[in-house]
């Protein structure tokens, strides 16, 4: 699934002015001809570690479930566990 995820934000990339050109131009016909991937809404964000689609956190780009792990175990610099 990294991978494949991998493959979409490549694809993503490289038609990504193409496509701002045919949309700009109202030329839809032709911007249903790009292939399926190549469209930004596919793209989902997965943790940069395992891969896991759920629980991503965008400010660190992992998922809270490894977040948790490497808080627990200091890898993550100014962040500890909670207690009072």
């Amino acid at each position: 699934m990294k991978a494949r995820e991998r493959k979409r934000e490549r694809m993503v990339e490289q038609y990504a002015e193409k496509r701002a050109e045919l949309k700009a131009a109202g030329e839809w016909e032709k911007l249903q001809k790009l292939p399926k991937n190549s469209s930004k809404v596919r793209l989902h964000n997965r943790c940069k570690l395992t891969g896991r689609p759920k629980g991503y956190m965008r400010q660190f780009g992992i998922s809270r479930v490894t977040f948790r792990e490497m808080a627990v175990e200091g890898l993550i610099p100014g962040v500890k566990k909670a207690s009072w």
